[in-house]
């Protein structure tokens, strides 16, 4: 992924991508590990990572700040790899490069990488969260006559605006935005025995593994295999634009029959993206096949 050859095609100057490429991209990135997804959980895990991105670049305090968002990525990815010498100074390389070719640029300038990327995801409106509901003040029927109305005190208090993140190879960023926004910090109590559980299945499971499979385990995140079926049936990404995502890691009788399914099939292959012709991104593409 933070091959020189990679991240040089990736940000030489061009279009942005279509939706159909990216999706390709990270489905490949994904595809690279021993993790392996159906082409509706792939759906899903795109919808999680787009809304996810859009909701940090919209919350953005100044346009600049698109910055700081990819260096707390590249920070995360760094302290992952971080026993690892070669890798780590891959992801500062590459941090480096992003550093050379973006922070030349002018406010104004940002502010067009923002709106572009803010129009690009437009369209997309996945519910990954609760949603609160809010009165609104007031409230017309169809003939524009008020049927309700709220009040409320106009006091409010004055926050002065955050400071500036540090946008050199290490330092504090300030701002939360490019962090992990699923993280949990209450700890989970079925954590340590749905991985007991996981490690006692692969353990006691025999597969018959040939030397010339590749070995790998699949995802599945939906709540049942049938689900998983339906919404591959029906379209995937595409109909599930206005849908809610709801992920739920319960140990009850099912989750145990899943994972004893994910065990016997742990040298199943990956399944292959579908190939993209004469688009946008097609060298880059190509460039992974390779890697």
């Amino acid at each position: 992924m933070f091959s020189k050859d990679f991240m040089d095609e990736l940000l030489k100057p061009q279009q942005l991508y279509s939706h159909r490429t990216l999706k390709t991209v990270l489905s490949r990135l994904a595809h690279a590990s021993i993790m392996r997804l159906s082409l509706a959980s792939m759906d899903r895990l795109y919808e999680l990572m787009v809304m996810a991105f859009k909701y940090q670049v919209f919350l953005c305090p100044r346009p600049k700040d698109l910055l700081l968002i990819t260096y707390n990525h590249m920070d995360a990815i760094r302290q992952r790899v971080g026993h690892t010498p070669v890798v780590v100074n891959q992801v500062d390389e590459t941090h480096r490069k992003i550093i050379e070719v973006y922070s030349s640029l002018s406010e104004g300038e940002f502010q067009l990488l923002r709106q572009t990327l803010l129009i690009f995801f437009q369209d997309m409106h996945v519910r990954v969260s609760p949603r609160s509901l809010i009165a609104p003040d007031k409230m017309f029927d169809r003939k524009g006559r008020e049927v309700t109305r709220g009040e409320f005190p106009s006091g409010g208090s004055y926050t002065s605006p955050i400071r500036e993140g540090c946008f050199e190879l290490h330092g504090d960023r300030v701002i939360a935005l490019g962090t992990n926004m699923y993280k949990d910090n209450a700890p989970n109590l079925l954590a340590k025995e749905e991985l007991n559980l996981l490690a006692r299945l692969m353990g006691s499971m025999k597969a018959d593994i040939t030397a010339d499979t590749e070995t790998g385990f699949r995802i599945n995140l939906f709540t049942s295999d049938q689900e998983e079926e339906d919404a591959g049936a029906s379209g995937g990404a595409e109909q599930s634009l206005f849908g809610v995502i709801n992920i739920q890691a319960m140990q009850d009788e099912q989750a145990a029959t899943q994972l004893a399914r994910i065990a016997g099939q742990f040298a199943e292959g990956a399944e292959t993206p579908a190939e993209l012709g004469g688009s946008k991104g097609d060298d880059l593409l190509a460039m992974m096949d390779d890697l």
